[in-house]
């Protein structure tokens, strides 16, 4: 599987899917989401997608996704380590990503410090949800290559 087709899957198992504009579930309608958790100035209260325009936009944000991780990671990556990073920047944005400790820690070359940190960005507004602790928990465990739902290889 490629790393854009292992991303996709996370963002859709944490995203859900919704067709029509919702209130984000901490910021309320001032951050209107749609589709695979999509949010911008073009999403307001009212509007409707498709299907094939939710999946066209998220494919459309994750390539993106990747072309940013491809810039700010200096040090070579697994597939699994990009997809997830893609879902972890699909969440919490690029800016957020690339004033990272963890992005500063993968990048001098500390790995393992670097999947420490997945578990820091559990917090909206300041409120931890659970929802957040699961989908870092789901990211680290593939960076550092144990895919939760996969057995670990038995000595």
């Amino acid at each position: 599987m490629t790393w854009l087709e292992t991303a996709t899957g996370l963002a859709k198992k944490f995203e859900g899917c919704h067709l029509q504009a919702y209130p984000d579930p901490v910021y309320g309608w001032r951050v209107a989401t749609i589709g695979y958790g999509a949010t911008g100035p073009a999403i307001a209260q009212g509007t409707v997608w498709t299907q094939q325009q939710a999946e066209s936009d998220l494919t459309h944000r994750l390539i993106g996704i990747g072309e940013d991780i491809d810039r700010l990671v200096a040090v070579p990556l697994t597939d699994d380590q990009k997809a997830a990073l893609a879902d972890f920047v699909y969440n919490l944005g690029t800016g957020a990503f690339a004033g990272s400790t963890l992005l500063a820690k993968l990048n001098a070359g500390d790995t393992a410090g670097a999947a420490a940190e997945f578990p820091k960005w559990i917090y909206a507004n300041g409120i931890e949800l659970k929802g957040l602790v699961t989908r870092r928990a789901a990211e680290q465990a593939l960076f550092v290559g144990k895919p939760q739902g996969k057995p670990e290889a038995k000595p």
